[in-house]
């Protein structure tokens, strides 16, 4: 866990309580996915069961220039993870299979493995990170060994059509960074690729979070530097996979169009916009103003504030955006 009162589908009683998130949602004649979650070192012992030090693939634990959010709302450093022993790596790998299950018993349409952003998986990917020396270590093929062995548990237990999979080959987010993104990239999708054709069918789709999604800003090793080297890692990705490719990270209307236009996409996500803007679709049509988001208030348990309390267009807005599109 990374955050005070993080939801979580490992129990019955989460299970049931997911249902009615899932049937509302379905209600309403849309879809939802569950993104399986597993932050690793981006934790700390209070979160951990008895206390433990959260695992990781290293025993390096993320710089200080980094914080994390304490259950009292005070920030702290992270502290030194343990390194998964190979043995028990299986195990890590059966806890996402029976979270898989979990979704989908709660009616989820499908799962998203979030192999990104500095978290486990991503952990185990960037050379900036993993510094073992067993099968999970060494050479880009065992680095992506773990992502691969899980995704295909995943597939096997619910069906390769009910799995997305998320990767930030570029983000330097949490201190993961890699010595070539372009190349861990090729290597991820090569992999996917692979699978599906062992399983005879395509995962939903693969999600590639570009370098400007990270909230602060910083260049580092592993980030490309300029709009042009990020677009293009892009495409180059996605001429590389073999089936749906959704790109994210802090893309307007206009970079969203563009990079469908530069088939740099099949889809492009919104996550922030989304939740400032509950209508987000009808402003992109419309091009209406857009209601600017508060940082501040994401992450939190609130079930109003910063989550339910964006106003929708009015009815004046949405005459004078139409008008304006005249």
């Amino acid at each position: 866990m990374l955050f005070p009162h993080v939801p979580g589908i490992y129990t019955e009683e989460q299970v049931e309580a997911w249902k009615k998130v899932v049937d509302a949602v379905h209600a309403k004649g849309a879809i939802i996915f569950c993104q399986l979650w597993h932050v690793g070192r981006a934790s700390h012992q209070v979160y951990q069961p008895g206390g433990a030090a959260p695992i990781s693939s290293t025993n390096e634990p993320i710089s200080r220039r980094w914080r994390i959010l304490m259950p009292d709302g005070s920030y702290a450093t992270y502290p030194n993870p343990q390194a998964l022993q190979t043995s028990e790596i299986p195990e890590v790998i059966d806890q996402y299979r029976q979270a898989a299950l979990n979704a989908i018993q709660a009616g989820f349409d499908g799962i998203e493995i979030h192999g990104a952003h500095g978290y486990l998986i991503d952990q185990f990917l960037k050379d900036g990170i993993n510094d073992r020396t067993d099968e999970y270590g060494g050479s880009i093929e065992n680095h992506c060994r773990f992502l691969m062995q899980l995704v295909r548990e995943v597939i096997v237990a619910i069906g390769a059509d009910r799995v997305g999979v998320r990767m930030s080959p570029a983000i330097d987010h949490l201190d993961a960074t890699d010595s070539d993104p372009l190349g861990l990239g090729l290597a991820v999708i090569q992999g996917l690729n692979k699978l599906q054709i062992d399983q005879g069918a395509k995962l939903t789709y693969l999600h590639v979070t570009q370098p400007r999604y990270t909230a602060y800003g910083q260049t580092e090793s592993g980030r490309p530097g300029t709009e042009d080297e990020e677009a293009q890692l892009l495409r180059t990705w996605r001429r590389s996979y073999q089936g749906t490719f959704i790109c994210s990270g802090g893309f307007t209307r206009e970079l969203g169009i563009q990079a469908l236009a530069e088939d740099g996409a099949d889809l492009v996500a919104y996550g922030r916009l989304f939740i400032s803007n509950p209508d987000l679709v009808l402003r992109f049509k419309l091009n209406a103003p857009l209601n600017k988001y508060v940082r501040k208030t994401f992450y939190t348990h609130d079930p109003i504030v910063g989550y339910t309390d964006y106003p929708f267009l009015s009815k004046a807005n949405k005459g004078q955006a139409t008008l304006s599109r005249l």
